[in-house]
């Protein structure tokens, strides 16, 4: 590159020079010439120096410049979307810590925490407290003829525990109930009006008021979806989980849990609690179920159409545990001793004082089977609450 500038003042520089000397009479031609000659290439040296010093600097800024824009670009990409080497996201795992005597631990650093991925040591790069996160929040409500009985107060339970961890400008809820097909009364909103009206319109089935089930898309209470029953079950618990955590959990971003209320049984679902529990784990979504005891017993439920003789089936008990552990939820059981109101103020707490611990694994996501994690902490009275693998996603 060339600066036409600084060539133009050099030439004229030599130019004049020469008509200086030729009018000198003290001087002879020769000297003249090679006076002239010596200043010719001395300022011709000097101008290629001059425009080999602008190109070099051009060139310079340019590399910088071009550096510094593939650096921002890199930045802003990690910021976005981290991406360490050989594609392999950032594993995101969200954590609570209690003492064994229950109380919430909120003090911790990283290096508190042991982590490993299939037994394999992992380190953590990214370390923080969630309190200010959006949270994307899920109520899946039980409401068979086994629940007729607790479902007014699990709703106005449910509603006390949103109207205190919802934050109009910054969460989002969704509700949905499930009994012998699985509906959606509310679409995600920030709006506890909306929600206040979707838990006072749930019901128990019966004559003359049966549903429509799934997830479609739009408003509430659509229809078409996983859920549909087409053979009389009566508590469709699993495709409940699994609808809410493809249909409306896989799509989102940020924190996510589900709130299940129920007893743990299952009559007629079309998935099982293993497929529902890996639909929850590949959309990182953490399920709290809050148990209360049923009437079924394991000798009959009631249906749409009146009771329906069953057999045993899954514990209901080991059923919410084995999808809450797994998940990296908690679970709890209503009692004498641990009212709903209790159970959701310790759920709230959870919520508001977790852990976001970030590693990239020491393995490409090959094959996309299940990774176990462990996550500890290194005091030994310690207990911690968080997912127990995931699914990576291949590129």
């Amino acid at each position: 590159m060339q600066r036409p500038g600084t060539r133009r003042s050099l030439f004229t520089r030599s130019s004049l020079t020469r008509r200086s000397l030729l009018t000198q009479s003290s001087l002879t031609r020769r000297s003249l010439l090679t006076q002239s000659s010596l200043t010719r290439r001395s300022l011709l040296t000097q101008s290629s120096l001059t425009r080999r010093s602008w190109i070099k600097i051009l060139n310079t800024s340019a590399l910088a410049l071009a550096a510094q824009r593939a650096w921002s670009q890199e930045a802003s990409s990690a910021k976005d979307n981290p991406v360490f080497s050989s594609d392999v996201k950032v594993v995101n795992v969200l954590a609570s810590v209690r003492t064994k005597s229950g109380d919430i631990v909120a003090n911790l650093t990283k290096d508190d925490f042991i982590l490993t991925e299939d037994g394999r040591p992992q380190t953590i790069k990214y370390f923080s407290r969630e309190t200010n996160l959006p949270l994307i929040l899920g109520l899946l409500v039980d409401t068979s003829g086994s629940q007729r009985n607790v479902l007014e107060e699990e709703g106005t339970a449910s509603y006390r525990f949103i109207d205190k961890v919802l934050r109009e400008d910054l969460d989002k809820t969704f509700l949905a109930h499930f009994d012998f097909d699985t509906e959606l009364l509310q679409d995600l909103t920030s709006s506890k009006d909306k929600l206040r009206a979707a838990l006072e319109n749930m019901e128990v089935p019966g004559m003359g008021n049966r549903r429509r089930g799934g997830y479609g898309g739009g408003g509430g209470g659509r229809g078409g979806g996983r859920g549909q029953n087409a053979g009389g079950g009566g508590t469709t618990l699993y495709d409940a989980v699994y609808l809410a955590a493809d249909e409306v959990m896989r799509k989102q971003q940020g924190r996510k849990a589900v709130v299940l209320l129920t007893d743990g049984v299952d009559h007629g679902s079309q998935t099982t609690m293993n497929t529902a529990i890996e639909q929850a784990q590949r959309a990182d979504t953490l399920i709290y179920s809050i148990m209360f005891e049923g009437e079924e017993g394991g000798g009959s439920m009631f249906g749409p159409f009146g009771p329906i003789p069953v057999g045993g089936g899954e514990n209901g008990y080991k059923v919410l545990q084995k999808m809450s552990r797994e998940t990296g939820g908690g679970f709890f059981e209503v009692s004498r001793k641990m009212s709903i109101d209790a159970i959701y103020k310790r759920i709230e707490e959870e919520l508001r004082s977790q852990y976001s611990i970030g590693y990239s694994p020491d393995r490409p996501p090959a094959g996309g089977g299940f990774r176990a994690i462990s996550l500890k902490a290194r005091r030994k009275e310690l207990v911690v609450q968080a997912r127990q693998g995931y699914y990576p996603v291949e590129p």
